[in-house]
């Protein structure tokens, strides 16, 4: 697991509590991102005694977060020093999907390892958010189990839902292809573990930036299911907006007064490149595997499949356009069912971009995560909950 060293916010306060709380913190990113290591490699990767740092590790390794493998001698001089990494017990994030048509959870472990995972493909279009969710309970349960009795603990449950969830809350304020309203999720679900809430596409982003090989810190993420979303990363920070709504490319008008979206608005992008309109557009019923049954008849050179791909690649670069002239990102990043499709939704997508505004300094990249980012970004998000805080979350 990749992990750059945790940097206090701006503005803590230095009282001794908090200068331990950081070191500790420091302590468990360095091992996470660099280990195993001995006791003076992370002294000189976080510039602190080795006899401070000693102090540290021997309070985590009592909290069950890091693990001694044994001596280790690098390059043979010197006395030895026992090699430190993360535990592969204690502490696990759970990370849980509510999409329009399955649910899934997963569990990831402090080094990042999922260990455990679920997947119900159903249709949640229209269903009441009170049973949709129950049955989300009964999948959270099973993975539960199963990280249990690999000697893993659930440190907090973090959900990705296709809508806007309002800043700092646990409330889906709009979910349109759910049909979701004012629901505050959190309420639904059993007290067992502490919950968060967070748009899909945000998630995802964040999945691209902590997880993806040389992920750029400035990148517009864009993610299509049914629906489609987008988030921006900028200086390594996702940024959420003052309501928390940022990122909702999907309900871009493409064309104005285009087909009505359930959002309310009309002509708006997922009526032109959603899931639902490239099958359309392509002649393919609704159905299982659909995005796998696009990209073979894509690759098959079917014309009316490759037609429809154009036709949303282009009407994704007019969505784009606005947003890359507006805040110039480094690259744009396509995953979800987008990643899938990229061979051939790329051409005409890139030549909007061309054609209408300097294209990002790296381009269009695809997620090498695919579909599986919202859901891994969640399980991330706790246990960097985790990294940010050990101790108070060695005492959940």
């Amino acid at each position: 697991m990749t992990a750059p060293l945790h940097r206090p916010r701006p503005g803590t306060p230095d009282t001794q509590q908090a200068m331990r709380r950081r070191n500790l913190s420091r302590t468990m990113y360095t091992v996470a991102a660099e280990g195993p290591l001995s006791r003076a490699a992370v002294a000189q990767h976080i510039g602190l005694t080795r006899a401070a740092v000693s102090t540290l590790v021997d309070e985590l390794i009592r909290a069950g977060l890091l693990e001694e493998l044994g001596p280790q001698r690098p390059g043979g001089v010197g006395r030895p020093g026992s090699a430190l990494a993360v535990s592969g017990q204690g502490p696990a994030g759970l990370g849980a999907e509510v999409g329009v048509d399955h649910l899934a959870v997963c569990a990831v472990d402090m080094r990042g390892e999922v260990r455990a995972r679920a997947r119900r493909r159903v249709s949640n279009r229209g269903r009441a958010p009170k049973p949709v969710l129950a049955e989300l309970t009964e999948l959270v349960r099973e993975v539960t189990g199963e990280a249990q009795a690999a000697g893993l603990r659930p440190a907090g449950l973090a959900i990705a839902v296709p809508g806007l969830v309002s800043r700092g809350t646990t409330t889906v304020v709009r979910a349109p292809n759910l049909d979701w309203h004012d629901t505050d999720v959190a309420s639904l679900l059993p007290g067992d573990v502490p919950v968060t809430v967070e748009n899909e596409a945000n998630f995802g982003a964040l999945a691209e930036l902590w997880l993806a090989e040389d992920s750029p810190a400035d990148f517009l993420h864009v993610s299509a299911e049914i629906g489609i979303g987008a988030a921006l990363v900028v200086d390594g920070q996702l940024l959420r907006g003052t309501r928390g709504f940022a990122g909702e490319l999907g309900h871009v008008p493409v064309r104005p007064e285009g087909p009505a979206c359930p959002c309310g608005g009309r002509g708006c992008l997922e009526q032109y490149a959603g899931e639902e309109a490239v099958l359309r557009a392509a002649g393919i019923e609704p159905g299982p595997d659909r995005v796998s049954l696009l990209a073979e008849r894509a690759g098959d050179g079917d014309t009316a499949t490759r037609r429809a791909l154009r036709s949303a690649g282009t009407a994704l670069g007019i969505a784009l356009t606005g947003a890359v002239n507006l805040v110039d990102p480094r690259a744009v990043v396509l995953g979800g069912a987008l990643s899938h499709l990229a061979p051939w939704l790329l051409p005409s997508l890139e030549r909007e971009l061309t054609r209408r505004t300097a294209s990002p300094e790296d381009g269009v990249i695809t997620s090498g995560l695919g579909s599986d980012g919202p859901l891994l970004g969640a399980a991330h998000s706790v246990v960097r909950a985790v990294l940010d805080d050990p101790m108070g979350a060695a005492a959940v």
